[in-house]
């Protein structure tokens, strides 16, 4: 049975919400000519049982008849489902987010639509670029540690060693090259001409480590990373290149050394871990108050005692208080632009991450009505769907929507380096799984990446493939969300998992791969220019084998990438372009070299072995 043609994206015109009220459109084009549908609805579910609300033929636009109701919001809370459900004398067709269906889809497939809370409008414009400041640039060698400066815990001295000297994998955390947030104010020109318009930083706040997620003072950044005029200066620069800053906002765990756990005795008050009467003894989780030693702790890691947030000091200081940590650095003079959310999914009050959700609302809360712009940003390695739907984060990075799938088409690899074979058909399936459950909205705020500090560095996945890696940059700056560039991977910096991927950027201009870095540069400069690749709908053309396509609309636009990530030339390559909401013309060439040609609503052409072609041209008018 031939699924008719539907089409319905939560942008305009297909979604329009203004002034409280909310009107979807359906786009429908019969399989045959004349086989008119005897009905077409919107189906919701406002107080948790079926309303079917008929739609009303408002126009004709070529082949499609467009269809359109008001959508009623659910009064329950923030969160909007609904499908749409078109009748014939002898069959059925429904659409949800994930594709067609000739039956009722399960709900979790239906389209979702936060009508309460919005994301940041500014997020989906930006080409984000992570910082792991110690290894980023050294601005200021006055201010980095010396050798034998302090001994964390009992790893003995902390060493200074030279720009770019080897990593001892013995000693990774304790181990500094200097790298400051002076150098990365330092650093702005270059990143401005990379087309680089965010920063995401990793921790910069007091710590005793290189990572900086074992956390000793949240209240002031690290004085061997310049301290917070560092930061000030770094928010006025940055602010000057219109270049927004993230920082990572660590608040599962403390460190062992924080004052409130004093592990080591390093302070002067007794600590949590020292004395079951300390006045914080309540913020951590002990099993057994007679053994210290007994403490909650992330991922079994002693060094990072994790924090409960049922408890009514550890709300206030973090998030409730007039001038909680979330409040305080989203205020002059460091107007910081949001937060990114370490392990957001294991917070919790008591053990387990127990209301977890209730503890993510409290922190957006807190920062929206600080900066009613902030981006709350989550990390997750896993499928993030219940943290996405518009009341807790605006984003996630999205490893598990698009770094994983990506990394199994091109690598054969899944993030634990086992093997995985994917073919396109599959590598579009978990994306759109993945994509279909949240609110395009919030599609357009995930942090697209490629590799970040926690994974092996994207073209050491890739066998050190430059091919490869072109088309996974091609697809990160085109995909929907927001694109997010590893501090040096476009200058084709290799490395495997912790502590190889945090190597010391290459300041040397030699050893750069400039094809790579221009090429970067090439997207990001396409994606500023194409507001579809911003904030367009999304839509599959081909999926098959080695070959996968898809376009991205908005109001007369369409971009279309295609591309082959095998090793031999596909000839003749056919992509269907009939599903579009209007027939593509005036088609030009934004990168690539292939053949190619345009036969009423088919695009035909060579691709040869890992090898894209972006495509740009207007939508008019559906053919009938």
């Amino acid at each position: 049975m031939t699924a008719p043609a539907m089409i319905h994206h939560q942008i305009a015109p297909f979604f329009v919400s203004r002034d409280g009220r909310c009107r979807v459109q359906l786009w429908l084009a019969a399989a045959l000519p004349g086989d008119l549908p005897t009905g077409v609805f919107l189906r919701l579910e406002p107080d948790n049982e079926e309303r079917l609300i008929p739609m009303e033929l408002i126009a004709e636009a070529g082949r499609f008849r467009v269809y359109a109701a008001d959508l009623i919001p659910n009064p329950a809370g923030p969160l909007t489902v609904y499908a749409f459900k078109v009748l014939w004398t002898d069959r059925q067709w429904w659409l949800d987010a994930a594709g067609a269906s000739p039956r009722m889809p399960l709900r979790e497939r239906f389209f979702r639509a936060n009508l309460v809370d919005a994301t940041p409008d500014w997020v989906p414009d930006q080409v984000f670029y992570q910082i792991f400041p110690e290894r980023f640039r050294n601005g200021d060698p006055a201010v980095s540690p010396q050798s034998g400066a302090y001994a964390p815990r009992d790893d003995g001295p902390i060493r200074a060693k030279d720009w770019g000297e080897p990593i001892d994998p013995q000693r990774p955390n304790s181990e500094f090259y200097g790298g400051d947030l002076i150098g990365v104010r330092q650093s702005l020109d270059y990143l401005q001409d990379l087309g680089v318009t965010a920063l995401y930083l990793n921790p910069i706040f007091t710590s005793p480590s290189v990572h900086k997620y074992d956390i000793e003072d949240f209240e002031h950044v690290d004085p061997y990373l310049g301290g917070d005029h560092a930061l000030a200066d770094l928010r006025v620069a940055a602010t000057g290149r219109g270049i927004r800053l993230v920082l990572d906002a660590v608040f599962n765990h403390t460190s062992d050394t924080h004052p409130w756990f004093n592990r080591w005795g390093t302070h002067a008050a007794p600590g949590a871990y020292q004395d079951v009467a300390a006045p914080y003894r309540g913020a951590y989780v002990f099993s057994d108050s007679a053994d210290p030693e007994s403490y909650q702790c992330w991922q079994g890691s002693k060094v990072l005692p994790v924090l409960d947030f049922g408890h009514p000091a550890v709300r206030d200081y973090f998030l409730d208080g007039v001038d909680s940590i979330v409040r305080r650095w989203l205020r002059p003079p460091y107007s910081v632009d949001g937060w990114r959310i370490d392990v957001a999914h294991m917070m919790g009050e008591g053990t387990g991450a127990r209301n977890n959700a209730r503890v993510l609302r409290l922190l957006r809360r807190a920062a929206r009505e600080e900066s009613p712009r902030a981006y709350i940003l989550g990390e997750h390695f896993g499928e993030a769907t219940r943290w996405l739907q518009g009341d807790q984060e605006d984003g996630a990075m999205n490893y598990y929507g698009f770094s994983f799938p990506v990394r199994a088409f091109l690598a054969g690899q899944d993030v634990n380096y086992h093997p995985i074979a994917l073919d396109a058909a599959e590598l579009d399936a978990w994306l759109t799984d993945a994509r279909s459950r949240i609110p395009y909205a919030n599609q357009l705020c995930q942090l697209n990446l490629l590799g970040s500090h926690d994974t092996a560095r994207c073209l050491t996945v890739l066998g050190e493939d430059r091919f490869l890696m072109r088309l996974a940059l091609l697809l990160l700056f085109t995909y929907p969300g927001v694109p997010c560039i590893y501090y040096g991977d476009e200058i084709g910096m290799t490395g495997r998992n912790d502590p190889y991927n945090r190597a010391c950027f290459d300041w040397d201009e030699d050893h750069w791969d400039r094809p790579l870095r221009a090429w970067v540069q090439t997207l990001a400069g396409l994606r500023r220019e194409h507001q579809a690749l911003r904030r367009g709908a999304y839509q599959t053309l081909l999926a098959a084998g080695d070959i996968f396509a898809f376009a991205r609309c908005l109001d007369s636009e369409v971009v279309m990438l295609i591309v082959n990530r095998g090793t031999a030339p596909c000839a003749g390559v056919r992509v269907p372009l009939a599903g579009l909401p209007g027939h593509a013309m005036n088609l030009g060439v934004l990168l690539g070299e292939c053949p190619w040609g345009l036969g009423g609503d088919t695009l035909t052409l060579d691709l040869g072995p890992k090898e894209g072609l972006l495509l740009r041209g207007e939508l008019g008018e559906a053919a009938t």
